[in-house]
């Protein structure tokens, strides 16, 4: 929203709403809620819900409760949104423990059946975001699904419960041949160095590449960094690249970075500075645009774990177009 505001882009017609889900379910948002999907629907417009429920408690690195944590049920929270207000397509997206972990792959497969017995079709895949041209090892699961009885649905061949999406189309990398490239191997960490690009692998996917893309050092939150008070012997220690430890992995700055995730005290280095990664650096690593800045009114833990929580920018931008294409809106 800051951001948005910053730039001057014109607000959603409908507004902003920062609270709980299901304030549209059962809250006093929920008339609010009804009244925005007739006046879409009245206005001839397609309408898709586009949603991504906190995944902590699905994370194998997170609290991993599962269904039964706080933030695991709001992903019901959502489906049953979905159910409720019958929108022609939805995305819903999460970590991959959802589907690796074998008590939380039963309760997706829970969700899916409600949406199926809800008469939508599905598409899903495990996704990674070094795919999109992103500076990171990230992976996540992405399902669509889209509504029988929409006019959606008459543009594609599916059966009873699945469609064709071409998740792969129009992507700039395979992941899984980026990550069989002969990346640096990890090097003396030394405060300041100067390595130059001299591999024969994408620059563009190397962190180094999107610092230098984003101007981190002069960025609004290129400041924000959480100062190290203590063990500076032991984090001069990491060589660069060295990111095989569960906290305070240093990341290589022709290399591309480890999932971005600052909560259960994993830390990660900045490649050849004493220190933590900026919130501008970690932004640079989710691929946002430069012009991309967190207001200063958010407290730092927050910006990283608004930072940690987001879907890498250049993930979201293709698949947002290949649904636009797939569904011709």
């Amino acid at each position: 929203m800051y951001a948005r505001k910053s730039r001057n882009y014109v607000a959603p017609r409908y507004g902003y709403h920062v609270g709980d889900i299901n304030d549209f379910l059962s809250g006093n948002k929920m008339e609010d809620f009804s009244g925005y999907i007739a006046d879409a629907r009245q206005r001839g417009e397609t309408i898709g819900f586009i949603g991504g429920p906190p995944c902590p408690d699905f994370s194998v690195a997170g609290k991993n409760k599962g269904r039964e944590g706080d933030n695991g049920k709001l992903a019901k929270s959502y489906i049953d949104l979905i159910l409720k207000y019958s929108p022609d397509f939805f995305l819903f997206e999460n970590v991959r423990g959802l589907i690796k972990t074998k008590r939380h792959k039963e309760y997706y497969e829970e969700l899916k059946k409600y949406l199926i017995d809800g008469e939508y079709i599905l598409s899903e895949k495990l996704v990674n975001a070094l795919a999109y041209g992103v500076p990171q090892d990230r992976e996540r699961i992405i399902l669509i699904g889209v509504r029988k009885e929409s006019d959606l649905s008459k543009r594609f061949v599916f059966t009873n419960s699945s469609f064709p999406f071409p998740w792969s189309q129009g992507l700039p990398y395979d992941a899984t041949a980026v990550k069989a490239m002969e990346w640096p191997k990890t090097k003396p960490f030394k405060q300041d160095s100067k390595r130059k690009f001299i591999y024969q692998v994408p620059e563009e996917l190397t962190v180094e590449y999107w610092f230098r893309k984003n101007n981190t050092r002069k960025h609004p939150n290129g400041k924000d960094i959480f100062l190290v008070k203590t063990g500076i012997a032991r984090i001069q220690s990491i060589d660069e690249g060295d990111t095989s430890r569960k906290s305070f992995k240093r990341l290589h700055r022709w290399r591309y970075s480890p999932t971005v995730a600052y909560g259960n005290n994993e830390v990660h280095l900045h490649p050849y500075k004493l220190r933590r990664l900026s919130v501008a650096e970690a932004m640079a690593i989710q691929s946002l645009p430069e012009w991309f800045c967190l207001s200063p009114n958010v407290t730092l833990t927050q910006k990283f774990k608004m930072v940690g929580n987001g879907v890498p920018f250049l993930m979201a931008y293709y698949i947002a177009n290949q649904i636009q294409d797939f569904f011709a809106l």
